[in-house]
């Protein structure tokens, strides 16, 4: 068997180094039945009973909620504990919206295309990086 990086778990240095990067291109979040078949460029699928939610890249004049993906550099442990709800919590207290989504290297978040630069800047000063 092969070795298992396990990732960061103290909060505060996954709080230093969050060094957020912010994708280029908007995302839209969708619904769709289980048995329908995965749209081409899906970045994230996850099945639920009442559906499959569906992340997927998309033109910035699409007719739909746009949604910023900010993927978050560090690799944070899958048990790490306290460093989403200290990112809710900056993100909150600048009446951000905010879904997250936790992968084995790296914690996704996503939020409104509109308010992306807010975010990056709510989580730089929450990781203490001035730039």
């Amino acid at each position: 068997m092969n070795a298992v990086a396990v990732g960061e778990t103290d909060l505060q240095r996954l709080l230093a180094g969050l060094a957020p990067e912010l994708s280029e291109r908007p995302r839209a979040i969708r619904s769709q039945a289980v048995d329908a078949s995965v749209p081409a460029g899906t970045i994230m699928l996850f099945r639920e009973a009442e559906g499959v939610t569906t992340v997927v890249e998309v033109d910035p004049s699409a007719d739909e909620p746009l949604w910023a993906q900010i993927t978050l550099r560090i690799h944070s442990s899958l048990e790490a504990v306290g460093m989403m709800a200290a990112i809710a919590a900056a993100l909150a207290a600048r009446d951000l919206p905010c879904n997250a989504v936790s992968a084995y290297y790296h914690d996704h978040l996503f939020v409104p295309w509109s308010r992306r630069h807010d975010a990056i800047a709510a989580l730089q000063a929450l990781s203490g990086d001035t730039a």
